[in-house]
């Protein structure tokens, strides 16, 4: 068997230090001219090796910063079939203590502003409408793990469901309020789930690699009452790299077609 070119004997000596832990998690790799001496290679040679481990997900480079292996993420799983009822963020406090991990959520960011596009669309409003948004970041083990945003037809605000605009954590949820208030109840829920690269902003914040080769998971779930008439939409941003998901089927119910509890499923913005 021919021997391999020098640029993989290097990379697989690389491998076997990261996944034997001789090369820590998360730790910086010796500087290009540090491997270059270290292996008496050439520039190219390392920037091929080094190029070998980027594309299985071993190391990554920082602009300014260098090379460093990718931290190991221990995944977490997300039920999405909770039920219908809102409380979503309830559910996923009490799975993640469950699992021995330490939930943390910030306090919603609110804000009252027009629905454009999907937003309009899947609230059933017309372009411009307003709404109240409630925008907040989850966390595991104090890594960032989802970005999530509710939003509600301003209708509800000005029936009385006034707690929608106080940038407050409230318990069980937004839409057990709306239901004790309004007598407005979640009883079905449609999910539209799409695999795309993350933009600018979710890039920094979950601190993915640049180049966009870990996927965001977004997930749009609009809430329905009894008639089959949107309530609300809360649209979830997981990142590829550290969930995975569990979906479980459920009996039918009893409202109409739009409202029953489901999952509509769509490809990635490249299909």
């Amino acid at each position: 068997m021919a021997e391999q070119p020098l640029y993989r004997q290097i990379a697989e000596d690389l491998r076997q230090k990261i996944e034997s832990g001789a090369v820590a998690r998360g730790s910086q790799l010796p500087t290009e001219l540090e491997l270059r001496e270290q292996h008496n290679a050439s520039r190219n040679t390392i920037r091929d090796a080094v190029k070998w481990l980027i594309t299985r997900s071993l190391v990554e480079t920082r602009p300014g910063q260098g090379t460093f292996v990718v931290e190991k993420i221990d995944p977490y799983v997300t039920e999405l079939s909770s039920g219908s009822g809102g409380g979503e963020s309830a559910v996923y406090e009490s799975e993640v203590a469950a699992q021995s991990r330490t939930p943390r959520t910030t306090v919603p960011r609110v804000e009252v502003q027009q629905a454009w596009g999907v937003i309009a669309a899947e609230l059933g409003l017309a372009e411009g409408s307003m709404v109240v948004s409630r925008h907040q970041q989850r966390f595991i083990d104090d890594r960032l793990w989802s970005l999530q945003t509710s939003f509600y037809p301003m209708r509800f605000l000005e029936q009385g469901a006034t707690r929608l605009i106080q940038a407050e954590n409230m318990q069980p949820g937004a839409v057990k309020y709306i239901a004790d208030t309004l007598g407005v109840e979640e009883v079905g829920y449609r999910d539209t789930i799409t695999v795309r690269s993350p933009d600018m902003n979710e890039t920094t914040l979950f601190g993915l690699p640049s180049d966009g080769r870990v996927a965001v998971v977004e997930i749009f779930r609009t809430g329905l009452d009894d008639h089959g008439k949107p309530i609300r939409l809360t649209a979830t941003v997981f990142t590829a790299d550290r969930n995975k998901f569990v979906i479980r089927s459920q009996a039918p119910t009893t409202v109409a077609d739009s409202a029953t509890p489901g999952l509509r499923a769509v490809g990635s913005d490249n299909d």
